[in-house]
């Protein structure tokens, strides 16, 4: 069954040492191996940025610093064949948790899903060697 309806999600940009963080994905259909950034859902009636201070808790178990909001991002895509359509509220921000620069990968437990979050160079995903999702110019974004 196909959605019909668009998702809100927050998302947060984490840069360090040249580096960003992001979640790694396939999409078998594509045979596309992409990164996303970390965040998620934004729940009825919650603001973007408690919904982005909330599922980084969820994931990393750690409060935000500096937070703040860049921009919207309208993301119109496929994945695994199913088309999809989310609304972005995008930010960046510090981890309060200085020890989580220093893990090359985060094992991240949520209800029903677990994955790992990585440092991903930023030079590859600006030469467009690393695919990262939501797909924007990241140029200003990244460092």
């Amino acid at each position: 069954m196909e959605p019909t309806k668009q998702r809100l999600k927050a998302m947060c940009v984490f840069n360090y040492e040249g580096k960003t963080l992001a979640s790694r994905g396939y999409d078998k259909n594509k045979d596309e191996t992409f990164y996303r950034l970390i965040g998620g859902t934004i729940l009825f009636q919650e603001k973007s940025e408690d919904g982005v201070r909330r599922e980084i808790m969820e994931e990393l178990k750690c409060e935000i610093d500096s937070l703040e909001f860049i921009k919207v991002v309208e993301n119109i895509f496929s994945y695994i064949g199913e088309n999809r359509h989310e609304i972005v509220f995008l930010y960046k921000g510090e981890l309060s948790n200085k020890d989580l620069y220093k893990q090359e990968k985060i094992h991240i437990i949520e209800p029903n899903i677990e994955f790992d979050a990585e440092w991903i160079s930023v030079k590859d995903v600006l030469e467009g060697k690393i695919i990262l999702y939501p797909d924007l110019d990241y140029s200003g974004i990244l460092k």
